[in-house]
């Protein structure tokens, strides 16, 4: 008597494990919001004066709201109101810092707010005209850009054309 069996595989119960799929998957995750956060640049608002005459041109500027900061070598650092042929204030060296350049922007500025306002302008102080020199540190320039943000200046512009007058005028000092 033969009975006609099948042999039927005997199934496994196989279960994989993802513990560790699972983990590397969050370490990944988690590495690359990092890195994408890290590669963001972090920057400093920049705003330059808008007008009919182009940032590089300052001659459509007035004088009276123009300070000019032309920054040389060794920290040194001169600035004047106005146009360097008719300054309203005559150039000057000054230095960095609480006592130094801010003090002197913070009152230009606030002086210029206030005949702004009389005149009905209100809210625009001076336009700072920046000027570092190829012998000035890029520290240097850091710094004044610093002081503009400190101070609350928005209206400012980095040039770096020189004219003869104030090349000799940092070379003399």
């Amino acid at each position: 008597m033969e009975i006609n069996k099948k042999v039927r595989s005997r199934k496994l119960n196989s279960k994989v494990d993802l513990t560790a799929m699972v983990s590397v998957s969050f370490l990944l995750i988690i590495f690359f919001m990092v890195a994408g956060e890290l590669k963001k640049p972090k920057v400093m608002d920049f705003t330059i004066p808008q007008g009919s005459c182009g940032p590089r041109k300052i001659s459509c500027y007035s004088g009276g709201d123009t300070y000019t900061i032309l920054l040389g070598e060794n920290n040194k650092l001169i600035s004047y109101s106005g146009f360097l042929e008719a300054p309203l204030n005559a150039p000057k060296e000054i230095g960095y810092g609480k006592s130094g350049i801010r003090q002197d922007l913070l009152i230009k500025n606030k002086s210029m707010m206030e005949y702004n306002s009389q005149l009905g302008k209100p809210f625009k102080g001076i336009t700072v005209i920046i000027k570092p020199s190829k012998k000035s540190s890029y520290g240097n320039l850091v710094d004044i850009l610093d002081e503009m943000k400190i101070t609350g200046i928005t209206s400012y512009s980095v040039l770096d054309e020189f004219t003869p007058e104030e090349t000799k005028l940092l070379a003399s000092k």
